[in-house]
């Protein structure tokens, strides 16, 4: 499985660990930056990583930023992107079954390092239940 990854620079250390995370577990990776704690615009990053997504550059993606808020509207942009913002494993769980969301947001500053790792284990590794979810999901992209 592939995973697009971005972040801005409050994120950028997160996403380090996430990606030495998800490589050591047999995930490949497309960083798609930043690639420093230097001042950046997190909308650019969020958009990258969705856009990955929607055209299966990727199969799923994560995004950081400080607060996972800023990053997640950006990425929630791109038309077809379910973006969820997740602050513990129920919320990563629940969001790849019933909303088969497709990236992975989270805050940097908001979790730590330990809990967004066991996140990311959850939500690459969660099914979409379907059934009476789907139709919920195509009312979002209609």
């Amino acid at each position: 499985m592939k995973i697009a990854i971005g972040s801005d620079h409050g994120g950028f250390e997160l996403k380090e660990k996430v990606i030495k995370f998800l490589t050591g577990n047999g995930y490949e990776v497309l960083d798609l930056g930043c690639n420093s704690m230097d001042s950046v615009d997190y909308p650019k990053y969020g958009r990258l990583v969705g856009e990955a997504v929607i055209e299966k550059k990727a199969d799923k993606g994560i995004v950081i930023c400080g607060t996972g808020i800023g990053i997640s509207i950006a990425a929630n942009k791109v038309k077809g992107v379910r973006a969820a913002l997740c602050t513990n494993t129920t919320m990563a769980r629940l969001t790849r079954e019933h909303n088969n969301a497709n990236v992975l947001s989270m805050g940097a500053r908001m979790v730590g390092d330990i809990l967004a790792l066991e996140m990311v284990d959850v939500f690459l590794t969660t099914e979409f239940e379907g059934g009476r979810h789907q139709k919920r999901i195509d009312q979002l992209e209609g």
